[in-house]
């Protein structure tokens, strides 16, 4: 009788029990058990649902500041403000109920209500926010004994780690998805409301999931989802958080009762060495950050760096921009020292930095200029590495700002961020000079000044 031929696909299967059969039997339930259940039950008490009301201001009339049409516009289509609703996630980092969420979630709200995993409910009220590191810490009134997370340090973390993002995206319940590490490093970016250093993740993250928590397979806090990239508003597996170094550091001085974030001040600016301006700079390979302006007062400048230099680590860590540079300065906090590599002539160097807040030196001395005076409504104040630091000014910026502008200054054309240079011909070094000039009693003026950096000057009679 003839042999039949043996269908592959039979074939198949005997390999595959034969090659099953080869394979031990479980011994304990770590090995029968390939499941994230045991970290989930540990990590989802402490992870809550945020709402948060705003009141929104509507649209204003943009002859609102026309000091001729204003009164005929006064009462024109009045705008009413409206309530914005917003919707987030957060982690319990404290038993006493502290709370880090985005500050895009919950930044100038008027309320705000947390719903934890098992329906409790919190009535919240933010400690300390911070629009441009996207983080904002809440305190729950009367919560005690909450379940927490526990930090990790999150330049411990690679690409290839497993981690846990879990949130409430689109409001329709706590969620828990799964992905890697997919890169670390991400600086220079416009994610979501903030621009710094991230790392990356697969795991999904959707609308919701903003504030929540991303932690690793030991239950431990990596990072907070932030934002992600994507053309359709849903989950294409680039999705962003912040460090918890950061987030740290943000607890530590919401501790202190700070309500505003204050970074270590570098008082430097700088670039990245791309491979061009490593081949000018005589490098082996494009690394590291060149230093291109100091302040007079920075740390670098005290610790013995100067322009020309290539910082390439901060306490070890590499750095290669100036966000990278900021984030290990933020992530150290001011008030400790961090170690920073350096290379000079080619040899490397290590220098000790004292991270301090932005010098008020000299002291800001704000004034509004009062009385029979065309400059009547005129706000300055002296510049200082602080002031310089919240406004963005170049490192080189001296002198007397404009800070505000209200009442008959208006019709002089000086806006806010304007920089006084000379007022009838009086140099203006201080906002003491600005007031005494202010004064001059005669019917021409000439106001100089610096916008964006160029010299412009008005004319006028009174």
């Amino acid at each position: 009788m003839p042999l039949k031929r043996i269908p592959a696909a039979f074939a198949a299967l005997v390999i595959a029990t034969a090659a099953c059969a080869e394979i031990p039997v479980p011994q304990s339930p770590a090995q029968i058990s390939l499941s994230f259940a045991p970290v989930v039950r540990e990590v989802t008490p402490a992870v809550v649902n945020i709402y948060a009301k705003r009141v929104v201001a509507a649209r204003r009339s943009p002859f609102a500041d026309d000091p001729f049409f204003e009164d005929f516009f006064r009462n024109f289509g009045r705008p009413t403000p409206r309530v914005q609703n917003s919707l987030g996630s957060g982690v319990i980092l404290s038993p006493d109920g502290l709370v880090v969420s985005n500050y895009h979630v919950v930044g100038q709200a008027t309320e705000i209500r947390v719903v934890l995993n098992d329906r409790r409910e919190y009535e919240a009220e933010v400690l300390l926010g911070d629009k441009e590191a996207d983080l904002a810490v809440l305190r729950l009134k009367g919560a005690e004994g909450l379940p927490a997370l526990a930090l990790r340090d999150s330049d411990s973390i690679e690409v290839g780690d497993l981690v846990l993002a879990v949130g409430n995206p689109f409001g329709i319940g706590q969620t828990v998805s799964s992905g890697i590490i997919s890169g670390l490093a991400r600086s220079g970016l416009f994610v979501g409301n903030a621009r710094g250093y991230f790392i990356q993740t697969d795991a999904a993250i959707n609308p919701g999931n903003s504030g929540g928590a991303l932690v690793d397979i030991e239950g431990r806090l990596v990072g907070v989802n932030t934002a992600i990239l994507s053309r359709s508003g849903g989950s294409n597996g680039i999705g962003f958080a912040i460090p918890s170094n950061l987030v740290a550091r943000f607890l530590d001085q919401a501790r202190a009762g700070a309500r505003d974030y204050t970074r270590p001040w570098a008082g430097m600016s700088g670039q990245a060495v791309d491979a061009d301006l490593a081949i000018g700079l005589g490098l082996a390979e494009p690394r590291g950050m060149v230093v291109s302006a100091l302040h007079p007062e920075s740390p670098f400048a005290a610790a013995g760096l100067a322009t020309g230099d290539v910082v390439v680590a901060i306490d070890e860590q590499p750095v290669n921009s100036p966000h990278e540079m900021l984030f290990r300065l933020s992530a150290r906090g001011i008030g400790n020292v961090a170690r920073v590599a350096y290379l000079r002539d080619g040899a490397r160097r290590v220098a000790e930095l004292r991270l301090i807040p932005p010098p008020e030196t000299p002291a800001r001395d704000p004034r509004t200029i009062a009385g029979e005076t065309p400059l009547q409504g005129l706000n300055v104040s002296n510049i200082n590495p602080a002031v310089i630091a919240e406004t963005g000014l170049p490192l080189d910026a001296a002198g007397v700002l404009v800070t505000g502008v209200d009442g008959f200054v208006r019709r002089t054309g000086l806006r806010p961020g304007d920089i006084l240079l000379e007022i009838n011909t009086r140099e203006i070094a201080t906002t003491a000079d600005a007031e005494r000039a202010a004064h001059d009693m005669q019917r021409t003026w000439e106001l100089r000044f610096l916008r964006d950096g160029r010299a412009q000057s008005v004319r006028f009679r009174i």
